[in-house]
């Protein structure tokens, strides 16, 4: 069974950084694709950031592009999302997801794409 696994989360002040990692248990890291979305109090969950199989196939939401960074270190098991500049929009849950995958090169926005999901952590950006 995979697990994600999500840490990395705290209480920063507007234009501070944290680096989230998702440790991924239960099968290798390699045969995924990996997703971080966010869902603030009252609000659907969104897509922030993907990464391929590949590590060169990375995608941004627009409100993140430029602060955020996402990466991935098969032979520890862990995808990062660094965040710089944060924002106190960048409040929410901050979760990771996972979808195994033959393509090295695809990348999914959707969350119904997704088949093993994080508990998440929590990030407040607040002064």
């Amino acid at each position: 069974q995979v697990q994600l696994v999500e840490s990395g989360g705290g209480v920063v002040q507007p234009g501070g950084s944290l680096r989230l990692a998702c440790v991924v248990s239960g099968s290798s890291l390699d045969a995924y694709t990996i997703g971080w979305f966010r869902q603030a109090p009252g609000k659907e969950r969104e897509g922030v950031s993907y990464i391929g199989r590949n590590e060169r196939v990375t995608i941004y939401a627009d409100f993140v592009k430029g602060r955020f960074t996402i990466s991935r270190d098969n032979a520890k098991n862990t995808v990062y999302l660094q965040m710089n500049s944060l924002k106190q929009e960048d409040t929410a849950v901050y979760i990771c997801a996972a979808k195994e995958t033959d393509n090295k090169w695809v990348y999914y926005s959707k969350a119904r794409d997704y088949d093993f999901w994080g508990q998440g952590t929590q990030v407040t950006v607040s002064s």
